[in-house]
């Protein structure tokens, strides 16, 4: 299929989010890595992960709301610019990133912070970019002026 069809085939995003917290598990099982001992971690943790579960809960309803496709191997069937997707073009693996590195706090794992930043650049490598090429095909000028005012993952760009 050609990419204006679809974005996207296996590894899908949650498959490597939620793979990278498996390892990050079992890592942290046989071969913990050293952490801090700090009262405040924990509770930072779990406010992440709450953080990064409503991040994904609100984009997703923003998606549902819009009639969006929210499955990363179907063509996309809207351009959704405004909640979450405001401020991130990835709001959703933005939580799961954040979930992770959550988890990490609120685990005690270190692992969980190597899996959130090794997942967010496999996301990136493996779906992100051939999600923005499919954007890019299917929704033209629309899709460049949100590209241009909207981060990849987290901020508004000058002049957005």
């Amino acid at each position: 299929m050609e990419q204006a069809d679809r974005p996207n085939t296996v590894p899908w995003p949650p498959i490597l989010y939620g793979a990278a917290a498996l390892l990050a598990w079992l890592l942290g099982r046989v071969a913990p890595l050293p952490w801090p001992d700090s009262a405040l971690l924990a509770p930072a943790g779990w406010m992440l992960i709450a953080l990064g579960l409503g991040l994904d809960v609100w984009a997703m309803a923003v998606m549902a709301r819009r009639r969006a496709n929210i499955l990363p191997h179907r063509a996309a069937t809207a351009l959704v610019t405004e909640g979450p997707f405001a401020w991130s073009r990835n709001p959703i693996y933005l939580g799961n990133a954040t979930l992770l590195t959550g988890c990490a706090l609120a685990f005690g794992n270190a692992w969980f912070l190597v899996a959130a930043a090794g997942a967010a650049a496999a996301v990136t490598v493996l779906a992100i970019r051939r999600e923005e090429a499919h954007l890019a095909l299917r929704f033209g000028a629309a899709w460049h002026a949100y590209a241009a005012r909207t981060a990849r993952w987290f901020g508004r760009r000058a002049g957005g």
